[in-house]
């Protein structure tokens, strides 16, 4: 084989490889009490970082929190909801909820569409706030 056809097959093997390989995608989100509907009295604060395999639908997250009101209970992805609106557990987080909480889950195609609009958000709980105590909006992070 020449080295130029070598070269060439070099290249289209890279170019298919590449379009095959997924894209990832970030989101954060800042947690407040305040955010929160309707908003907590709590000095509770967090932090959401997350990553999304588009080409598996799998979301990689990390959330911290501090200054909760105490031991957290429960933890979830809600949408599809804007800020200020409630929604259902979108993808409930189970396992242990020590701070900080890492995890990992695949997402139909509706989540995937609603997280990557913005419609997806991440709240705590405690006992003294069963409801949700800090809470944060996911979004993209260009």
């Amino acid at each position: 084989m020449s080295r130029l056809a070598f070269a060439t097959a070099v290249l289209a093997v890279g170019l298919l490889s590449g379009a095959a390989r997924a894209q990832m995608v970030d989101f954060h989100a800042l947690m407040t009490s305040t955010a929160e509907v309707p908003p907590k009295q709590s000095k509770g604060s967090g932090e959401v970082l997350a990553s999304l395999d588009t080409k598996t639908k799998t979301l990689t997250y990390t959330i911290t929190y501090q200054d909760l009101t105490g031991p957290a209970t429960a933890a979830h992805f809600h949408g599809p909801a804007k800020a200020g609106a409630n929604a259902g557990v979108m993808v409930p987080i189970s396992g242990d909820l020590a701070n900080p909480i890492h995890g990992t889950a695949t997402l139909t195609a509706e989540q995937v569409t609603a997280l990557k609009t913005g419609m997806v958000y991440v709240n705590v709980h405690t006992k003294a706030n069963a409801g949700g105590e800090i809470r944060g909006q996911l979004m993209m992070v260009k």
